[in-house]
């Protein structure tokens, strides 16, 4: 380890090289701040201890001038004085360890110890910065990839979503037709949850209030003139990207659901999908002012789509239940605490 040792007394200078050699340090030796530093200047040195009392600069100045160079070593205060000031000016303004300066071999012995104890910090503390680096570049790694994952998966969604398009094009029955196009509402909830992560900053969660506006935005896209109009009224909240998924999925049934139903005829409306609530878990809710549902109570078609929704409710943790006000019909998917994240 090399040592340089700054000291304007000339006799303990040479008993200090001498007594530290022989405990295995290189030792260079410097009478005042500016020798010293212009040995800085010159060499590499592990370790600099500096006495508190020297004329012209005394140690706290040559303490800060050292602290200001990039590479700075690790600086042990020596002084005579056992005053609990100097400790402290020397401690804050940087100094690794403080000795108080006595006659004898055990301040050797105390100051080689101190030696020791500094560099194995100073290594310390690089070893921890460099590790917290190659941590952040992990995980910005980490990130590209996920990103590159939700893309790709994006992007296949999209293909897929394509080719049941064109099966309905290509004309098929109106069991089939109604079917393909459930499927495909499946599909696009999904895709557009990717499609957000891949866009967003934060790959770990997602927006529900602007997904969910989204996603409506691509399900009015696809109706027809005449079709009722979708309106969300959501409050912003935060989600994790399957939460998420299984939230959209129910979204996007309920949705459907209200505008083959809702509105016989190709009557007006509007279909509503509003989100309330946080700290106690929160509501989805999916309505309409139509005709309502059946008076037997019955669901119409093959009754997948609620078999789906359930399905997507537990996976939350939540429950999804007939929510029917004064006119047409309501559906409300209950989302427990803790589903919400901080945004």
């Amino acid at each position: 380890m090399r040592i340089l040792y700054i000291d304007d007394d000339a006799g303990l200078r040479r008993l200090a090289e001498r007594a530290l050699t022989r405990r295995g340090f290189h030792v260079r030796t410097a009478a005042n701040g500016p020798e010293g530093l212009a040995l800085l200047d010159a060499e590499r040195f592990d370790l600099v201890a500096i006495d508190h009392y020297m004329p012209g600069q005394d140690g706290l100045q040559v303490l800060a001038t050292i602290r200001e160079r990039p590479d700075a070593p690790p600086v042990v205060y020596v002084t005579g004085s056992d005053e609990t000031r100097v400790a402290v000016a020397a401690l804050k303004a940087g100094a690794a360890d403080y000795v108080v300066k006595t006659v004898g071999e055990a301040f050797f012995d105390l100051l080689s110890r101190s030696f020791e104890q500094a560099v194995r910090q100073v290594a310390l503390e690089a070893d921890k910065r460099r590790a917290e680096r190659e941590l952040r570049e992990s995980l910005a790694r980490l990130e590209t990839m996920l990103g590159e994952v939700h893309h790709r998966v994006a992007n296949s969604l999209q293909l897929v979503s394509a080719f049941v398009n064109m099966q309905l094009v290509a004309g098929c029955s109106d069991e089939t037709r109604e079917a393909l196009i459930a499927i495909q509402g499946r599909i696009d909830a999904i895709g557009q949850v990717h499609r957000r992560l891949y866009t967003s900053n934060h790959p770990d969660s997602v927006r529900l209030d602007e997904y969910l506006d989204h996603l409506l935005r691509d399900i009015g896209r696809s109706l027809s003139s005449g079709a009722p109009d979708l309106v969300l009224r959501a409050q912003p909240l935060v989600v994790k990207p399957d939460h998420a998924i299984s939230i959209g999925i129910i979204v996007a049934e309920l949705s459907s659901n209200a505008i083959k139903y809702a509105y016989p005829g190709n009557s007006s409306g509007e279909v509503r999908v509003c989100v309330e609530g946080a700290g106690e878990g929160f509501a989805v809710r999916v309505e309409d002012d139509g005709i309502g549902m059946p008076a037997d109570g019955k669901v119409r078609g093959t009754g997948l789509g609620m078999r789906v929704i359930d399905a997507m409710a537990r996976s939350v943790g939540g429950t999804i239940c007939r929510d029917d006000g004064a006119q047409g019909a309501a559906f409300r998917l209950d989302v427990p605490p803790g589903v919400a994240m901080e945004p």
